[in-house]
């Protein structure tokens, strides 16, 4: 089976997909573009097809309207796009981080490709953390992440990472993403992304007092369930039988990881708690949702339906301390 990871680099413990080459840490730019395999560039053709007639071999055009995407190292075809499709090189994404790490004390800790180039990320810890009762504690990052098929926006995310079990949570407030999206259809400029961020970062305080109510609001078994229908099932009919419910093998996994399974489920801030809720929805994405593989798990987790489970649980967590 093709992996959808191309290459990835990381500095410290194994992250929490589970993949990648371990460097030393605090190594230069140039050295994390190489190692996370984002040394090359995106290169542009015009789109030509061949029109064949009848006792002729046929004749070459353009579609002006149309370019491929290829890359440079390998010169394999990335997408087709529209001529104003606005391209962000792989080395765009790592030189993002010049001034944050060498000035703010930013630290990258993983970079990497997937789909062949069709998507790469850099991800960096800023710095600030906070700790929920028992020594639970939640590092902060910037993730910077973008494609060259149309499937994501250069995209700067706050994320936050559970130490005691990799958790990954996009940082969410007022049930809307702290996120920042330049469409391909927009040039992309890094010092505009990073002021933006800058409102960002500036309300991780309250995304921190938002996260230690959760870890005080204590549930009820029934409060518990009706969380875990909504978020995992999307249903809310609780007299449904388990045999009859949409994704039970996923209803009874994160139950589990919620009642003491879970790492980090013992701990003060999780046992009975909304919080513990919220943790045992992220361990089940990043780490137990069926998966062809453990970078498809990573795609999903980051980019498409576990990020939607996860933001969807964090959505109805703070309904409980609404």
């Amino acid at each position: 089976m093709a992996h959808l990871v191309e290459q990835i680099a990381y500095v410290g413990d194994t992250p929490w997909h589970g993949l990648g080459n371990q460097l030393s840490p605090k190594q230069s730019l140039e050295v994390w573009r190489r190692e996370a395999g984002m040394n090359w560039d995106i290169l542009e053709s015009p789109v030509y097809f061949k029109s064949n007639m009848a006792g002729h071999l046929g004749s070459i055009h353009t579609f002006p309207e149309q370019k491929v995407l290829y890359r440079s190292d390998t010169r394999m075809p990335l997408s087709v796009v529209s001529q104003r499709y606005q391209t962000v090189q792989p080395n765009e994404v790592i030189e993002f981080y010049r001034d944050l790490t060498e000035v703010s004390g930013y630290e990258l800790e993983t970079a990497g490709v997937l789909k062949g180039g069709r998507k790469f990320w850099a991800l960096a810890r800023t710095g600030l953390d906070f700790t929920l009762k028992g020594n639970d504690q939640v590092n902060n990052y910037i993730l910077l992440a973008t494609s060259c098929d149309g499937t994501l926006a250069t995209t700067a995310t706050p994320t936050t990472v559970r130490v005691v079990c990799n958790n990954t949570l996009t940082v969410s407030l007022n049930g809307a993403p702290m996120a920042i999206k330049v469409p391909h259809s927009t040039r992309f400029k890094s010092e505009v992304v990073k002021r933006d961020l800058g409102i960002a970062v500036s309300q991780w305080d309250d995304f921190k007092y938002q996260m230690n109510l959760l870890s005080q609001r204590k549930v009820r078994w029934k409060e518990a369930m009706g969380y875990f229908m909504d978020v995992i099932c999307q249903v809310d009919d609780e007299t449904l039988m388990p045999d009859k419910l949409p994704n039970e093998r996923g209803l009874r996994i994160v139950q589990d990881l919620y009642d003491g399974r879970g790492r980090g489920s013992n701990l003060e801030s999780a046992d009975g708690t909304a919080w513990g809720l919220l943790s045992a929805v992220t361990e089940f994405v990043d780490h137990h949702k069926q998966a062809r593989s453990n970078d498809n798990r990573l795609d999903s987790a980051w980019f498409g339906q576990g990020a939607q489970i996860k933001q969807r649980a964090l959505d109805s967590a703070l309904q409980l301390i609404a």
